[in-house]
């Protein structure tokens, strides 16, 4: 069963709350991706997308725009991950054992870079790699969900790309001035 994301939270809110695993299934990765941008650790994203889930099911009814879904829980999972990141700040500073600072710790540069990346992308474009590269959406499938014509979602993929690479892209040596040039 594939229903858009109105008609599970309607499903949700009209007595069939397991319907709620379907909306999981679908966001569970963007929201993973969404968290690990701004938490730069995996154990901890897991952590802060699960929590998010649980704090969206239990304040569905305050939903008002139920077609409104995706952006409402990643509203949701900025607000988790900003309370992790105080929580993981001030266990540093009250000095916690090493092994739990350690479990803290940064993943791999490259990982972060994209993460972040994706985090730094405007909505439009972030939902639309979410979708597809972590839900593995085709064009056409993107285009069904969110109800717009096909040509407007490769046509914003390919503008998501383009940031994307200018993000990701390392900053080109800027050349020396002639007067600061060595003379021999």
């Amino acid at each position: 069963m594939d229903l858009t994301d109105r008609e599970y939270v309607e499903r949700c809110r009209n007595g069939s709350p397991d319907d709620f695993r379907f909306l999981v299934q679908r966001y569970q990765g963007p929201v993973f991706a969404f968290v690990a941008g701004r938490l730069g650790n995996r154990t901890l994203a897991r952590e802060a997308a699960q929590e998010s889930f649980v704090r969206a099911f239990f304040a569905l009814d305050k939903l008002q725009k139920p077609e409104a879904f995706h952006a409402w829980l990643l509203g949701i999972a900025g607000r988790v991950a900003l309370e992790f990141r105080r929580t993981v700040t001030r266990r540093k500073e009250d000095g916690e054992s090493a092994e739990t600072v350690a479990a803290d710790a940064p993943e791999p540069e490259e990982d972060l870079r994209l993460d972040e990346a994706i985090a730094a992308l405007p909505d439009t474009y972030r939902q639309l790699i979410l979708l597809r590269y972590f839900e593995q959406l085709s064009c056409q499938e993107i285009a069904e969900r969110l109800q717009m014509p096909l040509g407007s979602v490769t046509k914003t993929l390919s503008r998501a790309y383009a940031a994307l690479r200018q993000i990701l892209e390392p900053p080109t040596p800027t050349e020396q001035p002639a007067s600061l040039e060595k003379k021999s």
